[in-house]
């Protein structure tokens, strides 16, 4: 848009916040920096909602996405050509802001296809497919889904064995794909096949698919959580349009770069903090709770996991201003998902050395060990199941301690490496003066109480050094 033609900044804010006002109510909490036991202490990065209440999310999104759309701001900063408001980048971020204070549904099961494959289409389609689809999918009408990974090509994505065969002024698809996130509710995809014997890289071509084809047949794919998030899809002679073709033949490859670009930026951006994952606030105060404050260690990883958190937001600024001037996603964006999975790493390891074996607890101060399990899908499970083998051998399971507290006075007591049975009682100094504690294996078997002598603060035990906040 011609800069005099763009409104003022002030202006568009009032409509910003006009649109909201109809129609979504504040959140009940002004946003405030974080205080630690206020607020909910859920920090899980994805959902898996079963699929009756997924329908009203998706039903929800849909409604939130077209009313975006109607009102001018769907696509802030996409070409007018395309039905978007032609705006700078920065108007974007003003909505960004002042959206986050409404109850709204928001964009989470769009990433894929507004972070990855409409730009991908808007990119090397041909002008009718790209004009019919693209804004298609920023109001809401169609949602799309990535169609790469296969049984046989995971990493190895040039390996594709789902094959397209000219037949006409189309293509026949034929072949098998796996792990695709939301192809349940989506309505096209974006597909990578093979068109040729060879060589590598040069015999794939890009298509787009309708979901809705005859010869397409999706199912669920029911993940040990429980969940179904994933779905496998497999296409009989599948007809696709030859104008569906994305690039030329051959030049699969190429585009599925493209894709990939906007998967990193669209992954490592700032869309995956919103959990309050990345918060710092939350850690010092953690920190703080548990009496680690002075601790030069624990400061010193809670001063790097602050530097590299600082130096991923910087990253994904710099790819953002790359996308606001028009260019291609470059490594900024590759670098942005690779440093987010290393700051979940981070994380996972502070909060583990804090909290110890509260990790694995169902009860604590305040569901510390719930909490954080729930941070990842499939956690749960697998600390269910290690509790469960715990009623059947606690010898064998020893080596995952999952000791928890079991005080009437609730205060830090001394570790016994002895007690790492699954049931996890440990039992406060004797009394005697020796600086020795009772420990007791099981609850309602063998009753074995012994003497050890405490570990020294930050000596390993059988398994594991002794957790920060039990050090004393």
């Amino acid at each position: 848009m011609d800069e005099l033609a763009a409104p003022p900044v002030e202006e568009f804010e009032r409509e910003c916040w006009d649109f909201l006002e109809a129609r979504y109510p504040r959140r009940r909490q002004e946003r405030k920096r974080f205080a630690w036991g206020e607020g909910s202490d859920r920090v899980a990065v994805f959902e898996e909602a079963g699929r009756e209440a997924e329908k009203v999310v998706i039903a929800n999104v849909r409604a939130w996405r077209r009313a975006l759309w109607d009102n001018g701001l769907g696509w802030i900063t996409g070409p007018a050509e395309l039905g978007g408001r032609g705006l700078r980048k920065g108007y974007q971020q003003v909505f960004d802001t002042i959206v986050r204070d409404y109850e709204v549904p928001g964009n989470a099961p769009l990433t894929v296809s507004l972070g990855m494959i409409a730009p991908t289409i808007q990119a090397h389609a041909v002008p009718e497919v790209r004009d019919r689809y693209v804004p298609a999918l920023h109001n809401g009408d169609l949602i799309a889904c990535q169609l790469f990974s296969e049984p046989g090509a995971g990493s190895d994505l040039a390996g594709v064995g789902a094959s397209a065969t000219r037949d006409g002024d189309g293509w026949r698809l034929t072949g098998q794909k796996v792990w695709t996130s939301g192809a349940h509710y989506s309505d096209i995809g974006e597909i990578l096949c093979r068109t040729a014997p060879g060589p590598r890289h040069k015999n794939l071509t890009m298509f787009v698919v309708d979901l809705r084809a005859k010869g397409v047949e999706i199912r669920p794919l029911r993940q040990m959580t429980g969940g179904a998030a994933f779905n496998e899809i497999f296409l009989d002679d599948v007809w696709v349009p030859d104008d569906h073709r994305l690039g030329d033949v051959g030049e699969g490859w190429r585009v599925a770069m493209t894709t990939l670009l906007n998967e990193r930026n669209a992954i490592g951006g700032d869309g995956f903090g919103g959990s309050g994952l990345l918060d710092i606030e939350r850690y010092k105060a953690m920190v703080r709770h548990f009496g680690l404050a002075s601790d030069p260690v624990m400061r010193q990883r809670l001063a790097t996991l602050y530097m590299n958190l600082r130096i991923a937001k910087m990253t994904r600024q710099r790819a953002g201003a790359k996308l606001a001037a028009g260019q291609v996603p470059g490594p900024e964006a590759s670098l942005g998902k690779l440093v987010l999975a290393q700051n979940y790493l981070r994380i996972s390891d502070l909060v583990g050395s804090i909290l110890g074996c509260w990790q694995t607890t169902v009860s604590g101060e305040p569901m510390l060990g719930r909490t954080w399990c729930s941070a990842f899908p499939g956690i749960e499970l697998v600390v269910a199941l290690m509790r469960c083998c715990a009623t059947s051998s606690a010898s064998a399971c020893s080596a995952f301690p999952a000791n928890r507290r079991y005080h009437d006075d609730r205060k830090p007591t001394r570790w016994c490496a002895s007690a790492r049975s699954f049931t996890g009682h440990r039992w406060p100094d004797d009394g005697s003066g020796t600086g020795r504690s009772r420990c007791r294996r099981g609850e309602g078997g063998v009753d074995e109480r012994r003497h050890h002598k405490p570990l020294r603060p930050g000596t390993r035990g059988n398994h594991r050094s002794v957790p920060a906040h039990e050090r004393r």
